[in-house]
């Protein structure tokens, strides 16, 4: 108990900065852009300078989802692990060795986590309701982040919900390309997440020193992107969030989504929440959230298309001020520059249509002669395991 104590007491010294601010003058297109802060239709002539963004009421959550950390010799994305026969995994754990890397956890009775559990390592990022640290379990030398989100400043945000919600999401998705949540815990006063650790921090920092990607590894990201996003659609979640911001980049360079603080499950694919970032809302939840106003999870390949513009162009494809960004929208007015490749351009131009109905399916965007291209017949090409200014976060659920 002693021990703990200590921990807990050096746990609470421990200052984090934001490695945002200060070290860089950012060019105005890449300044950083939270999500919206309760936005509405009416309101999108006011100033959207708030702060982080906040997120969504969430189903209640349910206590058998802690995870107990284990080596494995298997694909992050891989359900099939979890479907072998006994006789396989036994097999398999005769055949482990101790210098195979531990890879991540799997489900197994409950465990009670505590915070005694972990060593405390650097701190890796901050939010407006969250600390990110490097950590390490204990017992298993299994290396992580942990997230840490204090109680009293959730309630102030009246943000428990979302919380909640997030992580009933989250704890059951398993693909190569979105970031995983092994286990939760709490104590009287914070929100512990023990969540997979990217060893190459976030994309957007990628993205604010390169200006723009080139069109190969911008290819890449893309074609990564539509298998995490045809997984998370199979289950019926939609992200809702696409951007930069919420994507980070692991230690071989595969790109992983990490906040699903806006994401929703929609088994019937209908939703009318408002929610998001400005710059990468689609046209359909600009409409407004009427009662027989719905929009489904083709949201997200707008969010793609706007992505790829900007991975391409070092911009979103409609940034400007409050009120040109959603004219801009609302007409699917924007320029692609001329150093784009036509092939580039006509993927963008397929995924940003107004019609939902009619944008291109991400089954035919990982067929694209684009991503074919630079995904599979370019030395370069990621062998895929799988088949300043803020822009704040919305939500008006009807």
């Amino acid at each position: 108990m002693a021990e703990v104590a200590k921990l807990e007491a050096a746990f609470e010294r421990i200052t984090v900065t934001d490695e945002n601010e200060g070290q860089h003058k950012v060019p105005q297109q890449l300044k950083k852009k939270p999500s919206i802060s309760t936005l509405s239709v009416s309101t999108l002539t006011a100033s959207t300078s708030a702060a982080n963004r906040m997120k969504l009421p969430l189903q209640k959550l349910a206590t058998t989802n802690s995870t107990k950390i284990v080596q494995a010799k298997v694909a992050l994305a891989s359900h099939s692990a979890q479907d072998r026969s006994s006789d396989e995994r036994q097999s398999q754990t005769h055949r482990r060795t101790l210098t195979e890397p531990t890879l991540y956890a799997q489900p197994t009775t409950p465990k009670q986590w505590h915070l005694g559990m972990f060593e405390i390592g650097k701190p890796l990022g901050k939010g407006k309701f969250g600390r990110v640290y490097l950590a390490k379990e204990r017992s298993s030398g299994f290396v992580c982040a942990l997230k840490v989100l204090h109680k009293s400043e959730l309630q102030q945000g009246k943000v428990e919900k979302q919380v909640r919600r997030e992580i009933e999401i989250q704890s059951h998705l398993a693909h190569p390309n979105i970031l995983r949540l092994f286990g939760h815990f709490h104590d009287a006063k914070r929100i512990f997440l023990i969540l997979e650790f990217a060893g190459k921090g976030e994309l957007y920092k990628h993205l604010r020193k390169e200006q723009r990607f080139p069109e190969w590894k911008a290819a890449q990201y893309i074609a990564q992107m539509a298998a995490a996003l045809k997984y998370l659609h199979k289950k019926h979640v939609m992200h809702r969030d696409i951007k930069p911001e919420n994507i980070l980049v692991g230690i071989h360079g595969e790109i992983k989504i990490s906040d699903f603080g806006w994401s929703v499950h929609a088994p019937n694919n209908r939703r009318n929440t408002m929610c998001g970032t400005l710059d990468y809302l689609p046209p359909e939840m600009l409409r407004g959230g009427g009662k027989d106003n719905f929009y489904t999870e083709k949201v997200d390949l707008w969010s793609l298309g706007v992505l790829t513009y900007e991975f391409l162009v070092g911009e979103a494809p409609f940034e400007d001020s409050v009120v040109m960004t959603h004219r801009k929208i609302a007409r699917g007015d924007y320029t692609v520059p001329s150093f784009v490749s036509a092939e580039a351009k006509d993927l963008i131009k397929r995924l940003l249509v107004l019609d939902p109905e009619k944008r291109i399916a991400l089954e035919d965007v990982e067929r694209h002669p684009w991503i074919v291209k630079h995904c599979k017949g370019s030395p370069r090409a990621y062998e895929r395991t799988s088949g300043g200014k803020v822009r704040p976060s919305t939500e008006k659920e009807n």
